[in-house]
């Protein structure tokens, strides 16, 4: 099936060291091998399982630390699970760390083609499709002018706009809608919303509850690791709201622009 997500079984360990621990041959004859050993594992991720059908919009949800973006780079190939196993058919775009890769010193313009071809488009790809990119951006008025001289919001906008551009058929979206002001928030969910709208598969990180309801098809949540839930969005992030609430803490983000896709 192109463009489904299948999860089985996942899990992902990580290991902390202790500070202290030996980096030379000398240090460990002095100090012994006790300290080479892990001080503690760390289990992101377990025993996890869940099917995307092709076309639908998944959010996953879940409080600081409970392994959201650790799940969305298994996904995206960044790393691979201790166990378990993960299957993504057809073409694959992300929109996990915006600006990986950009350099300060380049200009807009070379930055968006390095970007462009570190995404999977070909050269010639982003060259016929760069003026697009600046137009979506809202920058062309800069970009011939080094990066170093953007804001923090004017970089993250040039970003976004490259990774717009690739044509995928699975999208990985990790927390990336808050770019910019409210314009150009509601411009990226409209290129969400289009992605959708062609069948493309997506899955989408958020600690806001109210945008995974109002967007998305369907709801993964996650408590320390392990899935709680998988339904319907609506259904699944009552739930996430209500235990957030019992606990204090505040499921949405501190500004929420009302937006919807088309």
């Amino acid at each position: 099936m192109r463009g489904a997500i299948n999860v089985q079984g996942i899990s992902r360990a990580y290991r902390r060291y202790n500070a202290d621990r030996p980096w030379t041959w000398q240090e460990v004859l002095v100090r012994g091998w006790r300290r080479l050993r892990p001080a503690e594992t760390f289990w992101a991720l377990r025993e996890v399982t869940f099917n995307i059908a092709p076309g639908r919009m998944v959010g996953v949800i879940g409080h600081n630390g409970a392994g959201k973006s650790t799940l969305l780079r298994l996904v995206g190939g960044v790393g691979r699970p201790d166990a378990g196993r993960i299957e993504v058919h057809g073409r694959l775009g992300a929109l996990l760390e915006l600006g990986a890769g950009f350099h300060p010193e380049l200009t807009g313009r070379e930055n968006a083609m390095i970007g462009g071809i570190i995404s999977g488009l070909t050269r010639a790809e982003v060259a016929s499709q760069f003026d697009s990119i600046v137009s979506f951006a809202e920058l062309e008025d800069f970009i011939e002018s080094p990066l170093r001289t953007y804001s923090s919001g004017m970089i993250m906008r040039l970003a976004f706009a490259v990774a717009a551009h690739i044509e995928p058929e699975v999208l990985l979206i990790d927390e990336v809608l808050s770019v910019g002001d409210l314009a150009f928030q509601e411009k990226c969910l409209q290129r969400i919303g289009e992605f959708k709208s062609r069948g493309c598969t997506i899955l989408l990180v958020s600690h806001n509850a109210d945008l995974l309801g109002r967007l998305c098809d369907e709801v993964i949540w996650l408590r320390a690791g392990r899935l709680v839930a998988h339904g319907p969005a609506g259904e699944v992030t009552t739930g996430y709201v209500n235990e957030m609430s019992q606990l204090g803490a505040h499921p949405h983000s501190p500004v929420q622009p009302d937006l919807a896709l088309p």
